[in-house]
């Protein structure tokens, strides 16, 4: 019971965390679950579960706050990079599920080095962002955002995380209004999510094992965070997440990979 209060209250930090910044929850959780013993399939369904869901409602509450405006008669630029994202990322979170999981089979040790890698980038890379100028949209070639969508993508079926960090940089290295950028994320992730779930249950009746077991913990946890967050983001400026995240993702990273090759 312990832990899994513990789950719950890492599950509202790291969502508040991704609701506010863009990034934080799959890519922070992660690595923290697999430091806590949890194996890859006991952790990156759950997380694609209870992404699904709070991005769904980040979106609606998002919206209603007025940090972001879709529109889909006419279609306007919020909806379009959000659409685009989320379907270059539905491609290829298929591909990386199927890959990684039923066709290749990686092993556990491979997926969780490549998650703190990847987390460590993640971090240098969200300095990086903090320190470029923005550039104007209309003058981004689109490929752009394809290519951070499909490697978004191909991360959060592999790992769980990694969705957030690139597309949110993706987006402000666009000229996306910062605020709007997050809460695009959220709508983009969710559906990107769904698509990763359906693929996992579908590899699940091939015989692949899925453990739910931390979904309850973190639906709970991950709920609660999805309906405060929106407003949050509308009162509370995130130049300290700029700060915080990416010291928390390099941090963890390295403590994820002494674990797994010093102890």
């Amino acid at each position: 019971m312990e832990l899994i209060l513990i789950i719950i209250l890492l599950a509202f930090l790291f969502e508040s965390m991704d609701s506010m910044a863009g990034m934080g929850f799959g890519t922070a959780l992660s690595p923290l679950l697999f430091l806590l013993g949890y194996a890859p399939l006991q952790v990156v369904p759950v997380i694609l579960i209870s992404e699904a869901v709070t991005g769904i409602i980040d979106t609606f509450f998002d919206h209603e706050f007025k940090n972001v405006h879709y529109s889909f008669r006419p279609l306007n630029d919020a909806t379009r990079i959000a659409l685009i994202m989320a379907f270059f990322g539905c491609l290829a979170i298929c591909a990386s599920v199927l890959l990684g999981y039923y066709a290749i089979k990686f092993p556990d040790i491979i997926i969780k080095t490549y998650v703190a890698i990847l987390i460590i980038f993640m971090g240098i890379s969200g300095f990086i962002r903090v320190k470029l100028r923005k550039i104007e949209f209309s003058n981004t070639h689109p490929k752009m955002l394809i290519g951070f969508s499909a490697l978004a993508g191909f991360n959060k079926g592999i790992g769980g995380g990694g969705y957030g960090p690139i597309i949110t940089m993706g987006q402000i290295f666009s000229g996306v209004y910062e605020k709007s950028a997050t809460a695009i994320v959220s709508f983009a992730e969710s559906l990107v999510s769904i698509v990763g779930i359906l693929t996992f249950f579908l590899i699940s009746f091939a015989g692949v094992n899925i453990d739910l077991v931390l979904l309850p913990s973190l639906l709970t946890g991950g709920f609660f965070a999805a309906i405060s967050a929106p407003y949050l983001v509308r009162i509370i400026p995130n130049k300290v997440w700029k700060y915080f995240i990416p010291f928390y993702a390099i941090g963890i990273g390295f403590f994820c990979l002494v674990k797994i090759f010093l102890l």
